[in-house]
């Protein structure tokens, strides 16, 4: 097999001894029962497989099965305390929908089911001859935030190293992609500052695009926690429910966000709540942004975000007299056609007023699924291992070097993005997909378009927990994974705290752990020499650790899983040197604290750029902007595991509600119960109106979860991050029947 013109190593071919090895040998990587290093009746704990926040839960065993749940009072994250989806993290895995043994396609256009090593051949000799045809880079990948980081790294690394593919992304394209490039660009690498013992040291708590509250309740407890009495800013259109727990609520228009932000700098400079000394010894740019800042006075800025002069005078006071003012934000940002030069604005704040590096500050970004942050960092997607760069002959061949295999196996260029994969599929440019842990034919914006292209493929192969996805059903070959709870691994979570995921449960039927399936597919493909060293979980972590050294994100101290054990997760980086540090020094720790930054000169960038519009308007036809998000703490994104409970169903609506404001209802005669029609001009759905005055009149909200809101979402990007605009499209209401 060639790859881009190079010769792929010699390996064991099809059906080699690891394939006949795993397959028959109870327990392998996902097998059989519990590991016998956990006692049949015992207690341990491990990190929730839900939200970023990285919640410690101690699982209950009997007869060396996990049979309940509850929240681990010894760790530094969630203190005792847990959400519903972490109540009922164990539930999912029982769902009688789970994928249990490999299905494929047959001529008849039915999925059957097939041995592993049928399948596992089907998938490589259809790839190497969709290759063989079209070239190397006719085949991608897409991946997850919800494996554990040694598998996101042994998927890029088989998948680009073994198999010759250029393009792979994860669907943390999809939250977090933003906040990857503010970071690289203001600090010189992707480094979130902060430790949740922020929340309680603040006296100004910032939150921009947040609903903390439902999605994230476990930080949202430890603002509660906070002894300060602290002023709490929400910035969103939508009277959220942390909206309505803050002391001053920004309710401004749909995306004036970025102006806003340029009119609270303005306020800053003029009044001279500017830390001079810092922003002289520690940063670049600013007098460019003082330039830039005089085009937003605060009329000019009330207009265009319909918020009052008295309101934008009143925060950037609360903001430039604050001692300790952390600012933070999450999708109501990431997720959005400017979202990185509004991250970059929120970071400019708190650069400007020397908020960053102390208890209580800090330019702090909210992260979404379990393990994104071990996706932005490992999973070789878009950037090389550790964030390196594929582009680096340096950093290629110290990859090569440390993981031990010949410097041209590793890709020269960046993989696309996830969107410009999907484009690529509309093009003919790429003819094979494999998907693994996610549910694209749900979650990507625009999703009939997707539908369509997910049926052009010559191959699809999507690797799921469970056999019901929308993508697992248009599918050629689905491969049954273990899920959180049947695999060992890691999770490094929002505060970049490293955290133990456990094999507590057997997986069901002939479903094997992630980890368990690379190794069998580069076994098939032949290349499985090349992985050697990659042996299990564990062994693959100290490669990881090896690849983190001398980088930001440094985690060498860490010398194995008995060590992120002991402390209940350790906060990277974390050197040598920490080993001797008192635990209490260790246990919660921010960065920047010297005022330097991982940049070439070691000063953090003030970066600033013109707001523009979003892509599409409102018009008489559809008057209205759709607003999308978190329905309630129950849900999880396109509810594959969080609708298997019948516990957390109980918690949210059991249908689908519009949010509509009164003014937009009354003259539609619209009444709340009654069903209704959201149109956009791609697409409708029928929902049940809920008129309400926490939507913001000419807006409508509806619950990201159903699998008809994406139907309807208008497909933009954000030029810098490629993330997609979910926040914003042009819709109408009307009732149904009328």
């Amino acid at each position: 097999m060639t790859r881009g013109g190079r010769r792929a190593p010699a390996g064991r071919g099809r059906d080699g001894p690891l394939t006949r090895d795993l397959l028959r040998t109870p327990g392998g990587f996902g097998l059989g029962q519990v590991p016998a290093r956990l006692a049949p009746d015992a207690l341990t704990s491990m990190v929730c497989g839900f939200c970023s926040t990285g919640c410690l839960l101690d699982v209950h065993l009997r007869d060396g099965r996990a049979v309940n749940l509850t929240p681990s009072t010894r760790s530094p994250v969630n203190l005792g305390m847990a959400c519903p989806k972490g109540w009922e993290a164990l539930t999912p895995l029982d769902a009688p929908d789970r994928a249990t043994t490999p299905l494929v396609r047959d001529g008849h256009g039915r999925l059957q089911p097939a041995g592993w090593p049928d399948a596992l051949r089907e998938m490589c000799d259809r790839i190497k001859a969709i290759q063989a045809a079209h070239g190397a880079d006719s085949v991608a990948f897409l991946s997850t935030g919800q494996i554990p980081t040694e598998e996101m790294a042994l998927l890029g690394a088989v998948a680009k190293l073994g198999m010759g593919m250029v393009h792979g992304d994860g669907n943390t394209r999809q939250c977090m992609a933003t906040s990857v490039v503010a970071h690289k660009e203001a600090f010189g690498f992707d480094a979130p500052p902060y430790t949740y013992a922020d929340f309680e040291a603040s006296d100004v708590i910032v939150l921009v695009g947040s609903n903390l509250a439902i999605a994230h309740p476990i930080m949202w407890e430890r603002v509660a926690r906070n002894p300060h009495r602290p002023e709490i800013v929400v910035v969103d259109p939508r009277r959220t429910e942390t909206a309505m727990a803050a002391t001053q609520h920004l309710a401004l228009r749909p995306k004036s966000d970025l102006v806003l932000l340029y009119g609270i700098a303005h306020l800053l400079i003029e009044r001279g709540w500017v830390d001079h000394d810092f922003v002289a010894a520690s940063t670049t740019g600013f007098e460019a942004v003082r330039e830039a800042m005089r085009a937003y006075p605060p009329d000019v800025v009330a207009a265009e975000s319909g918020l009052a002069v008295e309101q934008l005078e009143h925060v950037a006071a609360t903001i430039g007299r604050g001692e300790r003012v952390s600012f933070w934000w999450t999708m109501g940002v990431n997720q959005s056609h400017q979202g990185v030069r509004t991250a970059q604005a929120i970071i400019n704040l708190a650069l400007m007023t020397g908020n960053i590096g102390r208890p209580g500050t800090g330019a702090n970004s909210i992260t979404g699924q379990c393990n994104a942050m071990g996706s932005r960092l490992y999973s070789a997607t878009t950037s090389l291992f550790a964030g390196r760069d594929f582009t680096d002959p340096d950093h290629r061949a110290e990859v090569a070097r440390i993981v031990g295999v010949p410097v041209e196996c590793i890709p020269d260029r960046p993989s696309w993005s996830y969107d410009r994969i999907v484009e690529g599929i509309h093009r003919g440019e790429i003819k094979g997909l494999w998907v693994i842990a996610t549910n694209s034919a749900h979650s990507w914006i625009n999703q009939t378009d997707l539908h369509e292209l997910l049926d052009r493929l010559d191959l699809l192969v999507v690797q799921d927990m469970y056999r019901t996805t929308e993508t697992a059903q248009r599918a050629h070959v689905v491969l049954p994974a273990a899920g959180w709870g049947e695999k060992d691994g890691t999770f490094i979570s929002s505060e970049r705290r490293v955290g133990l995921v456990k094999r507590v449960r057997a997986a069901p039927g002939q479903a094997l752990a992630d980890f368990a399936i690379f190794k069998l597919v580069a076994d098939t493909w032949g290349c499985a020499d090349l992985f050697r060293r990659w042996s299990d979980p564990e062994a693959v972590f100290g490669i990881l650790r090896e690849l983190s050294a001398g980088r930001p994100c440094d985690m060498t101290g860490i010398h194995g899983y008995d060590d992120i054990e002991a402390a209940g997760g350790i906060q990277w980086p974390y050197v040598a040197a920490d080993r001797e540090r008192p635990a209490a020094e260790t246990a919660e720790r921010r960065l920047f604290a010297g005022g330097r930054f991982p940049t070439p000169d070691g000063r953090a960038r003030f970066v600033v750029d013109e707001p523009v519009a979003p892509v599409e308007r409102v018009d008489a036809q559809y008057p209205l902007v759709l607003l999308t998000g978190r329905g309630s703490s129950s849900q999880w994104h396109t509810q594959t595991r969080t609708a298997k409970s019948p516990t957390l169903r109980l918690l949210h609506p059991s249908e689908l509600h519009v949010e509509v404001h009164p003014d937009d209802a009354a003259p539609l005669g619209i009444e709340s119960h009654d069903e209704v029609e959201v149109r956009s001009r791609r697409a409708h759905l029928r929902a049940r109106a809920f008129v309400t005055p926490t939507v913001p009149p000419g807006s409508v909200f509806l619950p990201m979860h159903d699998p008809a809101v994406n139907r309807l979402t208008f497909a933009s990007f954000d030029p810098h991050s490629r993330q997609p605009s979910y926040k914003h499209c042009a819709v109408a209401v009307r009732p149904v029947g009328r």
